[in-house]
């Protein structure tokens, strides 16, 4: 009887460690510990290339030119004959999905996507491009209503909601540090939208409701953290409603679990949104939430119990919720703490890995 390991190749397409890259090294790291061998192929030169090293048994430099890179289908499937793994899992988009589904599928592989966003597609786009995946997982229930809506078949999707270490996000502030690396005031009232600087975040809606706070809470500080193509459009938009003293653009950290702890509130006021990893992280962290309405949001942020929720595109009601939060500290404070004790409860890294694993587990056994 052959003892060969359960073998997975994760194809994973980003450049930078966001929150679905270190998705991808939760699960690698948590596989690697039930004896499952993980072949990562990532773009050469990228942030999880480097940080995989320790803990895939083989990280696989590739080059990934995006949905038009025709030629990433050949050196996936070169690897794949190399590496012969059980199961494919491809993490993210920008040519993983489609092409790694078809260098797959060529090489009679089983293949598994995770999906983590909830942006909707074309139903012809769908029907075409799914039959690809034996399998989909979706990181939040609220994406696998989007995708069962676009006529994706009820046995294909599973959901496997995102993970985060919770035990990593529970520090006391640092207040002194925090107020130096940040330049704040010692009575400042922080805020921070921790997320990529895209349209679908969301950012505009809290600079629009952002006069409606200061003016109940003039001492209301505002930390942008995240990167992204709207970087001057936001600097641009912060100096002519003349906030350059109350909201910085924070640039990307690498250092949360030692910022958290110090704000006051997680503001995430997205259009749209999968799940939110920056969310279980303030979750974990004890920091109360406000965030809209949308996508998977509600599975996170449990409305009146861990934050506040909104509806989407509203800056007057995201204006009265932040504003309701920093009046009442002991119930924010409260909020806080039913935030940790629900990440530590459902959102544990190893419910994420052990969900996974029964979905390679199922398309082995062919059942």
């Amino acid at each position: 009887m052959s003892t060969r390991p359960l073998t997975v190749l994760h194809v994973e397409a980003g450049q930078h460690l966001y929150g679905g890259a270190r998705q991808v090294l939760y699960l690698i790291e948590g596989l690697r510990a039930r004896g499952v061998r993980n072949v990562l192929a990532c773009p050469a030169g990228s942030a999880i290339a480097m940080a995989a090293t320790d803990v895939a048994d083989r990280v696989a430099p590739l080059a990934m030119g995006g949905d038009t890179d025709l030629g990433l289908i050949r050196r996936l499937r070169r690897l794949m004959r190399a590496v012969r793994p059980d199961v494919v899992h491809l993490h993210s988009r920008r040519g993983a999905d489609l092409l790694g589904g078809i260098a797959a599928r060529l090489e009679g592989l089983p293949v598994v996507l995770s999906r983590r966003v909830d942006n909707p597609e074309p139903r012809a786009w769908v029907a075409l491009k799914y039959r690809l995946y034996h399998r989909v997982i979706t990181i939040s229930e609220g994406i696998r209503q989007v995708l069962l809506g676009e006529g994706v078949p009820t046995h294909k999707l599973v959901c496997v909601r995102s993970a985060v270490d919770a035990a990593a996000f529970r520090h006391a502030c640092d207040a002194a540090w925090f107020r130096n690396a940040f330049d704040l005031e010692e009575n400042a009232r922080v805020l921070a939208v921790i997320a990529q600087l895209i349209p679908r975040k969301g950012h505009r809606h809290l600079l629009a409701a952002l006069p409606a706070i200061l003016e109940r809470e003039p001492r209301t500080r505002v930390l942008l953290f995240g990167q992204g193509p709207l970087r001057e459009t936001l600097a641009r938009e912060i100096g002519e409603r003349g906030f350059d003293g109350q909201v910085r653009l924070a640039g990307f950290r690498d250092d949360l679990p030692r910022i958290l702890p110090c704000l006051d509130l997680v503001v995430h006021p997205a259009d749209m949104e999968g799940l939110g990893v920056s969310l279980m992280q303030a979750a974990a962290a004890g920091v109360p939430i406000v965030a809209s309405r949308a996508g998977g949001i509600p599975e996170v942020v449990r409305d009146g119990d861990n934050g506040l929720l909104v509806p989407p595109g509203d800056p007057a009601a995201l204006a009265d919720a932040v504003i309701a939060l920093l009046a009442d500290p002991d119930r924010a404070r409260a909020m806080g703490e039913a935030g940790h004790a629900f990440a530590a409860r459902e959102l544990s890294i190893d419910a994420m890995v052990e969900g996974n694993l029964a979905v390679y587990r199922v398309l082995l056994e062919g059942t």
